[in-house]
């Protein structure tokens, strides 16, 4: 009976050997045996485990530990007895092209989504708003498939999520992503059913959508607030933020503000003249100029304190979006940063944090891409690509996106990825590594141009996700081995043998199926058996030479052979073409 071990998510090298009592040594050789260079203290996820421990043979089980069901992926600050109220932190979210962006623009009063690529939001954008003497603030999450790790952030930042459905298209995946999205984070949701002055709303059809999601409408009996809105407009905005703020109300929403200020980065990017720049939402405390911050393995002391609108700030309270300069290297997208007494302390908090992800470093490798490496049969071709960003949520959404496209012939490999302008380093690995080099929504100077285009390296910029992952949807194309495509002609029951040499055979028989044209090949049948493929590069009718015959009628044919072929009457000549087509994804 085989043994069951529980492990968690991910478990070191080390750790795994230890458990299944066998050598570190033998572990480490069969990872490395199967492609995966990897070190005692390095960590590998459970599915890879899995995997290698089948390879080697053991009997023994692996079982994934019962976790807890974590409604966050990371636990909001609780507040004190001496907690304040603060604003709601609401996070927009919906279909693309369902008017996300709009709506909130004509709740700022402003035209931000003219600012994007084809109209799609690119990034988390944070602002604050005022309704009455009281702030709202949003975060408008993108729609498009590919930035659903960001759009996931979004909503474990927030207190309440708007879902925004299109009046004249309803409910569609991502409003279901959306949807599900608000759930996992434990949130309060709103929908605003927008368009409703569109030709074609239906907005009772959209509440029949909603119960079918177990979202039941308050008329129907339920607990979902359905508010109808048009961002053109301007109809139902008052009624919508009223809404926030009674949710807002009943949730009673609270943070220290006496407290050492903590909160996460939204958003992170390089600015020429000012260095790194954070986004960042302050989740308690009070965020002063001239603090020290840990942010992951970097820290900050805040030069600039500004509104995400450009305006300089004293101070921020929990809730506010503010932009950070100062950092002393780029924070990750999605570190939790907090302030602390003196550079030393934050020094050294990053510096410790810098150790710990080495130390306990993730394998950058899924069990997929370890099914690969094993299956060797079937040969991996790979596309390299180095992607440069604007900022780091795009970043990683476009890395994850390209990732997606692998299948199992061909597949994505990221061999370098930064934040900030396409450089001279990007152009030399490009060319060692014979990779593409995409920029999304970067600058290429004119001096980085020239060097690429000595070095023959293909650099291409993009605004809009989907038309880069189309591009490179046609690049790994290119790399897919062709198809081998066969065409039935016609079939010859062969009724004499008139001549047979080392390398021809001219025989006659009738046409029972299709049509016989030349040139073309022919698998030669006796029975249920295929004896040999040859070549028909004649055909007769009666003297005179012809391209085609047809069903019914009889014909002479000179076939060339490879070797001496024993043809014989009442063996099956099936005339086929063969082609070989290009292939895509």
């Amino acid at each position: 009976m085989a043994t069951t071990i529980e492990i968690e998510g991910s478990i070191t090298v080390g750790d795994l050997a230890e458990k299944l009592m066998i050598p570190v040594t033998r572990l480490i050789a069969e990872l490395m045996k199967n492609g995966v260079m990897a070190t005692v203290n390095e960590r590998i996820d459970f599915d890879t485990a899995q995997i290698i421990v089948g390879e080697l043979g053991l009997d023994t089980e692996l079982q994934k530990k019962d976790e807890q069901l974590v409604v966050s992926s990371r636990v909001k600050h609780a507040a004190s007895d001496k907690a304040a109220t603060r604003p709601p932190v609401v996070a927009v979210m919906g279909h693309v092209d369902h008017g996300k962006t709009s709506l909130l623009d004509a709740i700022r009063g402003s035209a931000v989504v003219k600012g994007e690529a084809g109209g799609i939001t690119q990034h988390i954008s944070a602002y604050q708003v005022k309704s009455g003497e009281r702030l709202i603030t949003f975060l408008d999450t993108p729609g498009h498939e590919a930035f659903a790790a960001l759009r996931e952030h979004g909503a474990q930042l927030t207190d309440v999520v708007i879902i925004v459905i299109a009046a004249d298209d309803g409910i569609k995946p991502q409003t279901i992503e959306a949807i599900r999205f608000a759930r996992k984070a434990g949130v309060k949701m709103i929908v605003a059913v927008n368009k409703i002055d569109k030709e074609g709303a239906d907005v009772n059809r959209i509440k029949q959508q909603l119960s079918e999601h177990d979202l039941l409408v308050e008329e129907w009996g339920g607990d979902t607030v359905v508010v109808e809105v048009s961002a053109k407009t301007g109809k139902g905005i008052p009624e919508l933020l009223e809404m926030i703020l009674l949710v807002a109300d009943v949730e009673d929403l609270r943070a220290d503000v006496d407290v050492p200020a903590a909160g996460l980065v939204i958003e992170a990017h390089m600015e020429q003249g000012r260095g790194p720049v954070a986004i960042a939402l302050v989740e308690a405390g009070r965020l002063k100029a001239g603090d020290f911050i840990v942010a992951g393995t970097t820290y900050a002391r805040i030069r600039n304190l500004e509104s995400t609108d450009g305006k300089k700030l004293k101070e921020a309270l929990p809730s506010t979006p503010v932009v950070l300069t100062g950092f002393k290297s780029l924070p990750e997208f999605g570190d939790e940063f907090g302030a602390v007494k003196d550079e030393k302390t934050a020094r050294n908090q990053a510096a410790s944090q810098a150790n710990k992800q080495q130390s306990g470093s993730k394998l950058n490798i899924n069990s997929t891409e370890l099914i690969r490496m094993i299956n060797r049969t079937n040969k991996l071709s790979e596309l390299n690509v180095i992607v440069k960003a604007d900022v780091q949520g795009s970043l990683t959404s476009v890395v994850d996106s390209l990732k997606a496209l692998d299948t199992e012939e061909v597949a994505v490999r990221v061999v370098g990825s930064g934040v900030g302008a396409i450089t001279e380093n990007d152009v030399h690995m490009a060319h060692t590594s014979k990779a593409i080099v995409y920029g999304f929504n970067v600058t290429l100077p004119a001096s980085i141009k020239q060097s690429a285009s000595r070095d023959k390296v293909s650099i291409r910029l993009y605004h809009v996700i989907y038309e880069l992952l189309d591009d490179a949807k046609t690049e790994m194309s290119k790399l897919l081995a062709p198809e081998v495509v066969e065409t039935e002609l016609g079939r010859l029951v062969v009724k004499g043998v008139f001549k047979t040499t080392k390398s021809e055979v001219i025989c006659g028989g009738e046409v029972t199926k299709g049509k016989l044209t030349v040139p073309a090949l022919a698998k030669v049948m006796r029975g249920n058996e295929q004896i040999a493929e040859v070549e028909v590069t004649n055909l007769k009718r009666g003297p005179q030479d012809t391209k085609e015959v047809v069903e019914g009628e009889m014909c002479g044919m000179s076939l060339k052979t490879e070797s001496k072929l024993d043809l014989q009457v009442d063996d099956r000549l099936e005339l086929i073409k063969r082609e070989v087509v290009e292939r895509s994804l």
